[in-house]
């Protein structure tokens, strides 16, 4: 097997909490060492070396919510493309939602994603599944066989489950087999057709608001439901402030909880709106600046365990439409890092917790073995330049969709090189 030796690197691996110069070794797909210096006896004579020129070696990062038009939607995203977006954004596994068409709710939909990410992707796809058939709400999946056929959590993706009954249900048998369960928090009859956050704004601007009550009711729910029937549970995206308070108690009271925010709630809020600008519908959605204070607050005490880029490609069609009847959502695979990496530099939360909630945090809670820098991980790294400045544009965004929020931003941060199993999937 091929060795790969990197040098020269600030390797950075948030597993061990370790920040400092270092070297990594690579045989095949797995890290063989990890040292100040390696031993030079472990070298081969074809061995070879990758200077790093200082930069920082990372895990590879894990995104835990990107909708994928493949099946059925194919013109807004494949698995393909989407995995092209990853690479180029240090995205080395990605978690594929159950929201296609038909949705994945059967053995072979499963099937059939993990075959073409094989045939296609980059990186590592996993499929989730759906908690109910065809995303209703109403009946169950198979989820043990959806499990054994390879789903790595379950949920309804952008819907919430409302039916208090068919949830409790789903956590009691997800239980028996250590099924995870991601929901999204959002109580259908007070969010309503609100298309932003209700507040002063939205009054101002004449478009109907969504509650953070709409968020804390369902969540409150979820916790009451996870304590009654012990099952392993993860609050997708979360966007107020009063959610972290729920959060944090369901933890403290010993429930098997965790949590996690889209960068664009951790790193926006409702005034970027701005003049009715489309790309920054999203949902949840961006919410007061006090909201995102506390999520970053979030972040960094730990109630937040996981940032994603909650990536969901939109036709052009489907966002050239006045704010009220355009399609929530917007890409985020190829500037997680970066944007993530505001927080860094504005001295909000340390650089080694940040790859935490974006690499080990997701890593863990989904079973994964990446999201560390160690003997017999996989050889999934990134390498970035935490200073390199560039600007985002959607001619150069590698997506089949371009409806990204952070058009025209000034980025401090790139993706300079991407490694997956070994094998090099980027470069800049």
């Amino acid at each position: 097997m091929n060795q790969r030796h990197f040098i020269n690197a600030r390797v950075i691996d948030p597993a061990s909490g370790f920040d400092g110069p270092g070297e990594v070794l690579v045989e095949g797909d797995k890290i063989t060492a990890v040292a100040k210096s390696v031993d030079k006896s472990s070298l081969k004579k074809n061995v070879k070396a990758i200077d790093c020129s200082g930069f920082v070696l990372a895990p590879g990062l894990v995104d835990t919510r990107v909708f994928v038009g493949e099946p059925g939607t194919e013109y807004r995203e494949t698995i393909a493309s989407a995995a092209e977006a990853a690479a180029a954004g240090g995205v080395t596994s990605f978690v594929m939602m159950p929201d296609t068409d038909p949705p994945i709710d059967d053995v072979a939909l499963v099937e059939f994603v993990r075959r073409t990410a094989t045939d296609t992707a980059k990186v590592h796809v996993y499929p989730t599944a759906a908690v109910t058939r065809a995303l209703k709400g109403t009946e169950m999946t198979e989820m043990g066989l959806l499990s054994q056929a390879g789903a790595v959590a379950f949920t309804d993706g952008r819907n919430t489950i409302e039916n208090a009954a068919v949830f409790r249900r789903a956590l009691q048998y997800a239980r028996d087999f250590d099924a995870l369960i991601m929901a999204t928090t959002q109580e259908k009859t007070l969010s309503g057709s609100g298309v932003m956050h209700s507040g002063a704004n939205a009054t101002r601007m004449g478009l109907s608001g969504i509650p953070q009550e709409a968020e804390l009711i369902a969540l409150e729910r979820d916790m009451r439901l996870v304590a009654m029937t012990g099952g392993k549970y993860h609050a997708a995206t979360l966007s107020a402030a009063q959610s972290l308070d729920i959060v944090r108690k369901a933890k403290s009271d010993g429930l098997d909880v965790t949590a996690g925010v889209a960068i664009a709630n951790l790193s926006l809020n409702e005034n970027d709106i701005g003049s009715y600008r489309t790309f920054f519908r999203v949902s949840p959605p961006l919410r007061g600046e006090d909201d995102r204070l506390a999520l970053v607050e979030g972040v960094r005490d730990g109630t937040i365990d996981v940032i994603c880029s909650n990536h969901d490609p939109q036709d052009v069609d489907t966002k050239r439409h006045p704010f009220a009847e355009a399609e929530d959502g917007a890409v985020g695979l190829e500037t997680l890092l970066a944007a993530s990496l505001r927080l860094h530099h504005s001295s909000d939360i340390p650089l080694t917790r940040l790859l935490h909630c974006l690499s080990t945090g997701p890593a863990n809670r989904l079973g994964l073995p990446s999201g560390r820098i160690a003997p017999g991980a996989p050889a999934d790294l990134i390498l970035f330049d935490p200073d390199h400045p560039w600007v985002v544009s959607e001619d150069d965004l590698r997506s089949r969709s371009k409806n990204t929020a952070f058009e025209g931003a000034r980025m401090m941060g790139r993706v300079l090189k991407t490694w997956v199993g070994g094998r090099k999937v980027f470069s800049l």
